[in-house]
Order: structure tokens, then sequence, then C-alpha cells
């Protein structure tokens, strides 16, 4: 059986969010890693090679977009959150 291709969140590359993924909670594209997962991750110190060896490797640009993705829900949940539905560049170095 071929699974589909999980579906875009929004216009991300590398978030995606499907029922059929996961129970539909954001994830990394081509992984089976949760964003909440990596966020608590990032939150404990660990650095991307340490995320990538305990798991499995994400790409730079992945942590871009789940702190984009984490500021627009914070945003949202304040009630103050301005339309971000398109990823920006951000620079984590």
């Amino acid at each position: 059986m071929v699974l589909a291709e999980p579906l875009s969140y929004k216009n991300f590359r590398w978030i995606v969010q499907d029922p059929e993924y996961l129970n539909g909670k954001l994830a990394i594209r081509g992984t089976r890693l949760p964003v909440t997962l990596i966020l608590q991750c990032l939150g404990e110190a660990m650095t991307l090679d340490e995320i990538g060896q305990t798991y499995t490797p994400i790409p730079r640009e992945a942590i871009q977009e789940i702190m984009l993705v984490a500021s627009e829900a914070i945003a949202q949940q304040r009630g103050c959150l301005t339309s971000t539905s398109q990823p920006q560049s951000l620079s984590l170095e």
C-alpha cells in the first residue's frame, strides 16, 4: 500500500497536518516527529544535531518554520495575531 503525502500546514514546506498522519498533529515532513516534540527538545536546550542523533535528522529550515508556527499559536491565543499565513525567512544564526 502506498501512503499519500501528508497535507502541508498552511503554506509551510516542512510542517504538515493531516488527519491520517499522527492523528492530525502538526509534524515535520518526512518524519513522524510532532512539532510539539521538537519544541520541547529546543526548550530543553537540545541542539539540532542532538535532536537528529536522538530521533532523526531534520533540516534547519524546519526549525525556522516550527518557531513561526509556535509564535503564531501564541499570538492567536492572546488575540493579537497578524496574518502570518505565509512563511517568512528567519535567521537562527
